[in-house]
Parts: C-alpha cells; sequence; structure tokens
C-alpha cells in the first residue's frame, strides 16, 4: 500500500533485473501445459529454495509420523484380534440375556408412557442372594445417559452363570413379558439452568429404554429383604386401620389427621417403587387418582405439604412415567403459591388450599428460615416440568433476598424471618437443628440440582460450614466425640438435636461434589457421634436431643438425656448420613450400625397388628412407653434410606443423577448443556 510516509521520503528508487529467456522458457511462458515433467522441475525447483533448516524441519516431521504410523497400526491389529476371538460368545451371551425374565425383587417395569399399563410388575423373589462386593466409585459426570447398550461381561465364565441363573429364574415365572429396573430409565432434564420461559410446554416424561439396554440388576440382600419386610408390616397396619388418613395410630388401631390428604400415603409412593412392592404401588396409585382432592378448606403448612405431598408427587413421577402424579404435583403447587403474597415475597407458614389465601400463624407474623428456604428444589422442578416460571421465580427471589440479609454470623443464620419485613428476628440465637437445619442442606442440594452454575448458593453454604466449625463445633468427654452445639447470644450450649444428624451426609455429598476434602473428615468424626447417640443408649434407640458432657466425670458417658427430650419419632437422619457415609466410602461399619438400628425399631417400637410407633422413653427397655403415633417420615425416608443404605447397586438412585429433598423425595439432578 502507498503511504504518506513514502512520499515524503521523496522519489521511489527505480531497479531493474534483466532476465534473458531460452527457447524452451519462452513457449512456457505462453504456453503452459501442466505436465507431469515441468511440475517435478517446479517443485524440485521450491525445495532448493527452502533454507536448510527448513528442509531439515520437514524431514523430521514426516519421519515422526511414519513411525507413529507403525505404532498404531501394530496396536489397531492386536485390538482387533482380541475382539475377533472373543466375538461368537459374547454375541451368543448378548442376544440370550434381553430375552430372559429377570426375577429381581427390587425390579419394575420402566416407564413407558403416561398411560401405560401400571399392573405389570414382577414378583418379590425371597430366595436369599449372593451379596455382591461393594466396588468404591470414583465421582462421575453429571450427565444422565442411557447404559451403554448390551456391557460386555468381564469372562466367558461370568456371563455363562449369568445366563444359567436367569434361565432357571424364567422357568420359575410363567409369563414370557421381560421386565427391566425402572433404574434403567434415562430422565432427560431440560438443558439449561436459566428460569425456564413462561410459556407452557408439554409434561416432560422420562424416557424408557429396552430391556437389553439395561444393566443387569443387583440381586437384594437379606438386609433388604428385612427392610421390605418392616415396610410390609407398617404398610399393613396403615391400610387396615388409617387407609387415606395422614397418619396411623397404631396401638389403638385408628389414625390422626393433620391436612386431611393421605400423607402416609403419598410419602411412601417412591418408597414402594424403590422396593419394587408393586401390588402395594397399585393400590396406592388407584387412591390417588380417585380420592385425593386438593379443593378442600383446609389449612396446610407450606413446608410441610411441598416436601411431603409436592415432592413425594414429582419424585414418583420421574419414577414411574405416570402423568397422573405430575397433574396432582401441579394442582397442588398452584394451591400454594397464594403463600407468596407478603409484602417482603418471603412466604406465609400457611395456606388455605380451598380458599387460596395464606396467613402467618395465629401467634406471630414470623417464618421459620428453614421452612422458607428449604422448598425450593421442590418449585424449581415444578417449573422445569410444567415450562411455568412462577414457581421457581418465587422461591429463587426468597433464596436471594436471604443471600443479602444481614443478621448472620459467619455464615449461620437465625431461626426466624418477618414476612413483613423481611428481616431475621429473634437474632444472636444459631443452631443446626429444628427451625434452621434444613436451609444449610438446601444451599447445597440446590447448586447440584442447577448444575453447579449458581455460585451464590455455593458462597453461602461454603461460609456457613466455616461457621459451624468456628462457633458450633466441640468435642465431648470422656470420648472425645465431635459434635455440633448451639449459640445463644456468645453462650455455647452443648446441645444438639437428633435433627442435626443430617449434616455428615450433607458434607459428604459436598466432598463427592468437588469440595473441600476437609469436609468428609468432618463428616467421619459427626456420623461417630450420631451413632454413639444410638449406642449410649439403654434401647440403642436415640432420643429427640442429647447434651454432651464437655468435661470428664467418672460414671457418665459422652452423651446425657433429659426427661423431656427423651423420646424417639422413628427419625432418618441419622440412616441419611449412613447411606451417604457407605456409598461415598464403602465402609461396611455404616451398614452394619444401620442393621442395629433397624433390629432395635424392630424390638422396640414394632406393634404386632401392623405399623410401629414412636415412643416416649428410649431409656427404659422394659417399657418405652409407646406414643401411638407412626409419622409418615417412617415410610417415607427411614425405611427408605435403610434400603438403600443395605444395597450394593450405586445405581439405585444414582447420586450423580438425583439429588434427595429434605424428605427422601428423589428428583433429578439438570443435566448442563
Amino acid at each position: 500500500m502507498y503511504s504518506g510516509a513514502a512520499a515524503a521520503a521523496g522519489p521511489p528508487r527505480r531497479d531493474f533485473i534483466s532476465v534473458t529467456l531460452g527457447p524452451e522458457e519462452a513457449v512456457g511462458v505462453s504456453g503452459y501445459n501442466n505436465s507431469k515433467a515441468w511440475r517435478r522441475r517446479s517443485c524440485w525447483r521450491k525445495w532448493k529454495q527452502l533454507s536448510r533448516l527448513q528442509r531439515s524441519v520437514i524431514l523430521f516431521l514426516f519421519a515422526f509420523l511414519a513411525v507413529c504410523g507403525v505404532i498404531s497400526y501394530t496396536s489397531t491389529v492386536e485390538a482387533w484380534k482380541s475382539i475377533t476371538n472373543k466375538s461368537l460368545d459374547d454375541q451368543r451371551i448378548e442376544q440370550e440375556i434381553p430375552r430372559l425374565k429377570l426375577a429381581n425383587p427390587a425390579v419394575l417395569p420402566a416407564p413407558q408412557k403416561a398411560d401405560a399399563n401400571r399392573g405389570d410388575y414382577p414378583e418379590l423373589s425371597l430366595q436369599k442372594p449372593p451379596k455382591p462386593p461393594h466396588v468404591r466409585h470414583a465421582p462421575s459426570n453429571l450427565q444422565i445417559k442411557a447404559p451403554r447398550r448390551n456391557m460386555r461381561l468381564k469372562t466367558q465364565r461370568d456371563a455363562m452363570r449369568a445366563v444359567e441363573e436367569l434361565v432357571e429364574a424364567d422357568k420359575v415365572e410363567k409369563t414370557e413379558k421381560s421386565i427391566i429396573s425402572w433404574r434403567g430409565a434415562v430422565i432427560e432434564p431440560d438443558q439449561s439452568t436459566e428460569p425456564p420461559s413462561s410459556k407452557i410446554m408439554e409434561p416432560e416424561k422420562p424416557s424408557s429404554v429396552e430391556a437389553e439396554d439395561q444393566k443387569e440388576p443387583v440381586p437384594i440382600n437379606e438386609r433388604q429383604l428385612a427392610v421390605i419386610e418392616a415396610f410390609r408390616h407398617a404398610w399393613k397396619g396403615y391400610k387396615d386401620f388409617a387407609w387415606g388418613h395422614d397418619e396411623l395410630k397404631p396401638l389403638s388401631k385408628s389414625y390422626s389427621e393433620w391436612f386431611g390428604l393421605g400423607l402416609t400415603l403419598i410419602d411412601a409412593l417412591d418408597t414402594m417403587w424403590i422396593l419394587g412392592l408393586k401390588e402395594e404401588f397399585e393400590e396406592a396409585r388407584k387412591w390417588v387418582a380417585n380420592d385425593l382432592v386438593f379443593d378442600k378448606n383446609v389449612d396446610v403448612n407450606l413446608f410441610e405439604s411441598t416436601i411431603r405431598i409436592l415432592g413425594g408427587l414429582l419424585s414418583t413421577y420421574h419414577l414411574s412415567g405416570d402423568s397422573l402424579f405430575l397433574e396432582k404435583a401441579k394442582d397442588i403447587g398452584n394451591r400454594l403459591m397464594p403463600a407468596f403474597k407478603t409484602p417482603s415475597k418471603i412466604p406465609y407458614s400457611d395456606v388455605n388450599i380451598g380458599r387460596g389465601t395464606a396467613h402467618p400463624p395465629r401467634w406471630t407474623s414470623d417464618s421459620t428460615v428453614a421452612e422458607v428456604t428449604s422448598i425450593q428444589l421442590e418449585f424449581r422442578e415444578l417449573s422445569r416440568l410444567t415450562g411455568d416460571e412462577k414457581f421457581q421465580k418465587a422461591v429463587d427471589e426468597v433464596m436471594k433476598h436471604v443471600h443479602t440479609l444481614s443478621g448472620k454470623n459467619d455464615g449461620l443464620v437465625p431461626m426466624f424471618i418477618n414476612t413483613n419485613s423481611g428481616q431475621f428476628t429473634h437474632l444472636g440465637v444459631y443452631t443446626l437443628g429444628a427451625r434452621a437445619d434444613s436451609y444449610y442442606e438446601y444451599l447445597l442440594k440446590q447448586w447440584i440440582q442447577g448444575g453447579k452454575k449458581e455460585n451464590e448458593l455455593l458462597e453461602d453454604y461454603m461460609r456457613a460450614i466455616e461457621g459451624v466449625k468456628k462457633h458450633l463445633l466441640q468435642r465431648s468427654e470422656p470420648k472425645k466425640l465431635t459434635f455440633v452445639g448451639e449459640l445463644a447470644h456468645g453462650h455455647f450450649s452443648a446441645k444438639m438435636d437428633h435433627l442435626v444428624c443430617f449434616l455428615p451426609g450433607t458434607l459428604a455429598l459436598g466432598a463427592h461434589n468437588g469440595l473441600a476434602a476437609d469436609h468428609m473428615k468432618l463428616a467421619e468424626s459427626l456420623i461417630e457421634t450420631c451413632y454413639q447417640m444410638y449406642a449410649q443408649v439403654e434401647t440403642g434407640l436415640s432420643p429427640e436431643i442429647v447434651h454432651f458432657n464437655l468435661h470428664a466425670q467418672k460414671g457418665h458417658k459422652d452423651v446425657e438425656i433429659k426427661p423431656a427430650d427423651r423420646h424417639n419419632l422413628l427419625r432418618p437422619e441419622t440412616v441419611e448420613s449412613l447411606f451417604y457415609m457407605y456409598r461415598f466410602s464403602g465402609d461396611k461399619k455404616y451398614q452394619d450400625w444401620g442393621w442395629e438400628i433397624l433390629q432395635n425399631f424392630n424390638r422396640y417400637t414394632r406393634v404386632p397388628t401392623g405399623g410401629y410407633t414412636s415412643i416416649n422413653n428410649v431409656q427404659n427397655p422394659s417399657n418405652p412407653e409407646p406414643r401411638d403415633k407412626m409419622e409418615s417420615f417412617f415410610l417415607g425416608e427411614t425405611l427408605k434410606y435403610m434400603f438403600l443404605l443395605f444395597s450394593d447397586d450405586i445405581d439405585l438412585i444414582n447420586l450423580d443423577k438425583y439429588v434427595f429433598n429434605t424428605e427422601a423425595h428423589p428428583l433429578p439432578i439438570w443435566v448442563p448443556a
């Protein structure tokens, strides 16, 4: 390009080149014919024009590529020979396995369509299966994919043994219909973690896969069979004496009502699916279809109805693929929305689902922090399934507001928040027990649910755990158990609710998802403490609240129990954390501890005519003083976590694909794009 600078430098210098053309070259200029001889001379001329260094580099690259080609060819030939040698046996095995009927007690048909036949389920097998070895698994990619087609068995002998077992099972079953585990079903969440469009979409249906696509299910073991037996015994009492009502009173053979919405039945739906209880599930489904009506003039608690009813319906929809449960979930979700019509957008605690009105408790305008911040998983998922963003928008506003509030103590939050002002109240009191516990749990689980993209949630969670370490951790005497106490206006109390035993499992889940390794170490210490809250008590069952001794005293254990705190409500938190600890570590002691707890439930809380009861006195084995009440979470959480704890199948609610709400209802993790 001609520039002004060049013009200023003066006239351009004139150079001359003298060229002499021979006859051939002269002809070539005007008559180039693209002959091979001409191209060879041209390429050689260009090669000679390169410097010695350039030619050396080119020759080296050609030599390197030649060596790599030889090595790749050798490896490919060897691998092909190995595959060819096994192809005949593999083909025969892969053709045989899909057409055989699998007899597995925890297996149900994969979800087909919303109106698919729901009556085809396998029968429970009471054979004693061999207990599979536990395999430790590293965290995997958070993408929910179908199992690889025709997974190859490691050895021919193992493959043939699998075929023989399947053939034997086929002889026992008379039907030829293939069945597969729901665990192989593919859930395809929305590919975005952004709030969904307000445009209504068709309800998402969990995808199904053919029988030949399924990984062979892991057979259940004796301990899992014991859980199934316990569930059936509890269900018998509910069916006989409390069918369609909220909770069973097993001693008086009657029932109690809270909301009048069949809480126990809805809470137990996904438990029955996971345990493979086809008859019980089908009976419960018919009740939901015909008798579950939300158009009632009744006040319900926003938090409890969200985690138990909305969460239970959404979970069962995902596991079964039955749109009935999604339609019911949309109905109750819409009826709960008036709770968010407050000046601060912090929801009221109570909603009349028939009238469409909401209000705080009669004695205060406050809501508890745990309740308003532990409904997010469910409402966010409802938005994702329906395409209506109002559900997620309402609960996200709550979290964003709480994120900005003052009154926290190194990430720890007070227990109450005012629905008018939107500010924390009763400042200076910090606990991980009642009224605050699940706030911390849902910080982590929302972050996981949304594909690990919402950094404010993670920041609040990490800051809170550091606050726990700084202000609430102490060690007891004489066994030096690490426990989580409470802080009231600067005064530490060595009081720990059984509810706090959710924390070891939550810490382990965070560590599994890439958070600090010392979270897992703290989880190991805390789960030991939670186990000792059972082991150091006369019945082997934990009280509702314990106090720890901070100073060694002769004849005193670490755990002290006050008369007002010695009841047991069949709570799930310790068993929940045992499940997480075993799933992530493979340490069998966690299964053994859970087995002890189940045996003690059977020994001290089982009612002969059906059902289990909470008890008033865990310190009196001869008379634990039954309370005549079976909480819905015993079927919805405690027995479900027991069954999962005793399983060695990592795909039985894979924790890289599902996140549990605080009532043990699994919801899918949103797959990032």
